[in-house]
């Protein structure tokens, strides 16, 4: 049994990583629908949220089927982690969680997201504070450590543990290595395999198919799996990734058909979410990674990319559909 504060997951659980402008609540509804087990919101600044700034605020929506649910807070000053923490506990959320992985320059460079683990004292401090400040559980989403010669995690998350949070998720790269980089697990299970430590570990970097997740899983030792980048335009990957831990069996890949009607539920969603223009236009990065691996497809694509109404949209749906069916 997975359990994080009054959070139970029966089977082994397969999470939604919080990515910053994909994992909305358009997006969530479908990996939610294809079996998500937890998920979370896009990232969100401490400082945008406690002074009320539109775009931060916003992000703490979401609807009770997407429950459980916890809302990612980042930041760099410890008072403004505190007062966002309350804040955010306010849209009454499952939990809590802590953003130290971010690798964004713009974020590292104010010391806030990855940028903190150059000051583990004031990691430990912050991940204490927060904590002390909400009756919801408190987890941390964080790295291996900033750069290749500063692999600490071992240590900090022992640290970490012992102020407090009740789960932590180690994405297997530091700040300093690109996705190019392989992710390397072997930390992740050294962290799961200490025998100080008591809370979930959840291991994330490079799941990109249910091989992949079965592999990591009876390797690492994990307690649970997050999964990122390769659910954006394929959040079918939580159908299949659960199946086959469950069966060993390999499920097929969605036909044209599914694609084509999950693109529309999601297109309609985020319509609904952000209004007619904004829903549309933030929806084209999505499209080449619905149909990816159709040939041929950029001229559907480019005809996509070109409408603003939604009506015309599914007249090309439907083209689509014809034309690979």
């Amino acid at each position: 049994m997975f359990k994080i504060g009054k959070i139970e997951i029966k089977d082994y659980p397969v999470l939604l990583a919080p990515m910053e402008d994909v994992s909305d609540p358009p997006f969530r509804f479908l990996c939610k629908k294809f079996g998500a087990d937890i998920m979370y919101t896009e990232f969100i600044s401490s400082e945008g949220l406690i002074r009320d700034a539109f775009k931060s605020v916003k992000k703490l929506d979401f609807i009770e089927e997407e429950r459980p649910i916890g809302i990612q807070i980042f930041g760099h000053n410890i008072e403004s982690m505190i007062e966002a923490t309350k804040y955010a506990e306010q849209s009454n959320p499952d939990l809590i969680d802590i953003n130290f992985g971010c690798s964004v320059r713009k974020v590292v460079s104010k010391g806030a997201g990855a940028g903190i683990l150059n000051d583990i004292p004031k990691m430990v401090k912050m991940t204490a504070e927060v904590v002390k400040s909400t009756k919801l559980p408190v987890t941390v989403k964080t790295r291996l450590g900033y750069d290749n010669n500063h692999k600490q995690i071992v240590e900090i998350a022992e640290r970490l543990q012992d102020v407090g949070i009740q789960a932590l998720t180690i994405h297997g790269r530091t700040r300093t290595n690109s996705y190019k980089d392989k992710s390397d697990w072997t930390l992740i299970g050294e962290v799961k395999n200490n025998s100080r430590m008591i809370i979930p570990i959840i291991g994330n970097g490079d799941i990109t198919c249910p091989e992949k997740a079965m592999e990591m899983k009876n390797k690492y030792n994990v307690d649970g799996i997050m999964i990122g980048r390769e659910s954006v335009g394929n959040p079918w990957i939580f159908r299949e990734v659960k199946h086959y831990l469950n069966t060993g069996e390999l499920l097929p890949h969605p036909n044209i058909s599914e694609r084509i009607e999950t693109c529309k539920i999601h297109l309609q969603k985020s319509i609904d979410w952000k209004g007619e223009r904004t829903g549309i236009l933030e929806m084209r990065k999505h499209y080449s990674k619905y149909f990816k691996g159709y040939k041929y497809f950029k001229r559907f694509k480019l005809k996509l990319m070109d409408k603003e109404n939604a009506g015309e949209l599914y007249k090309i749906f439907g083209e689509i559909l014809k034309e690979y069916s």
